[in-house]
């Protein structure tokens, strides 16, 4: 199975840095894969407690065997879309996301629902990914296995990983769910595939991000394809593991105050 958290190791310090989790926050983590950045929050939390939430099964099942395995006894995982989960209202004092916002049907409808289950000034902190070309990791894997090919398609801008890519996009979504104070930052960090080239190709395989290019090619052409992902990985082997450039925001907000009128 591809580990997501060695290859956004750089970015899980940078996220773990800005979310400044103190010791009595309540954390709700939205997309939280196997649980790294909530197991993170709960250990920064030690008299408050860590919420993980994601969709896919698998990884909330490893989420909560590692943090059993680590002893980590404030934190918890469910199985949930966090764009229509009932939370409870106003439980949470900050919200955190690394790439996991990024995939909602209603983004605005999304970040409301999340924005309800804050508490009033709760913080929100979320890395998403910048557009499609300025990421290595999606652009060079495509343009090695197209070639000259053009039955494999260029970088698909319109993917989904990159809904937030544009910072008006993204301001203007937290706005509308009526959160405040949004700001956004540039991060500029590498992400790893793995120890060598044949790792970083099973990585790929993992993902799925090479073979369904080259399903559609006789078996020459996708061989020949295949012969140019590799070379192309090896050039990015570093002797300390396949690295590739990438560029995210770091976007940070705040849930509006209640304003009290004196009687």
């Amino acid at each position: 199975m591809f580990d997501y958290d060695a290859e956004l190791s750089r970015y899980n310090v940078r996220l773990r840095a800005a979310a400044g989790v103190r010791t009595a926050d309540r954390v709700l983590d939205i997309g939280c894969g196997t649980g790294q950045t909530t197991r993170d929050a709960a250990r920064a939390a030690t008299s408050g407690s860590a919420l993980g939430v994601d969709l896919s099964r698998p990884m909330v099942d490893r989420a909560r065997r590692l943090s059993a395995r680590e002893g980590i006894s404030n934190v918890d995982f469910e199985l949930a879309d966090a764009q229509v989960h009932p939370f409870a209202p106003s439980d949470f004092t900050v919200g955190l996301s690394r790439f996991g916002t990024m995939f909602f049907s209603d983004p605005v409808a999304a970040f409301t629902n999340i924005g309800r289950a804050l508490r009033p000034g709760a913080r929100l902190v979320q890395l998403v990914w910048q557009s499609a070309e300025r990421q290595e990791w999606f652009t060079a894997i495509r343009h090695a296995l197209a070639g000259s090919d053009s039955r494999i398609a260029p970088p698909e801008l319109g993917h989904s990983a990159f809904s937030l890519a544009d910072r008006a996009v993204a301001s203007g979504v937290l706005s509308a769910a009526g959160f405040t104070a949004v700001e956004i930052a540039e991060v500029r960090e590498p992400v790893y595939y793995g120890p060598d080239t044949a790792s970083a190709r099973d990585a790929l395989s993992d993902l799925r991000m090479a073979e369904d290019l080259v399903a559609d090619l006789d078996a020459t052409r996708r061989a020949r394809a295949l012969e140019r992902l590799l070379a192309m990985l090896d050039a990015h082997a570093t002797g300390e593991g396949v690295w590739f450039d990438s560029r995210a925001w770091l976007v940070t907000a705040r849930t509006a105050t209640l304003n009290v009128r004196p009687r």
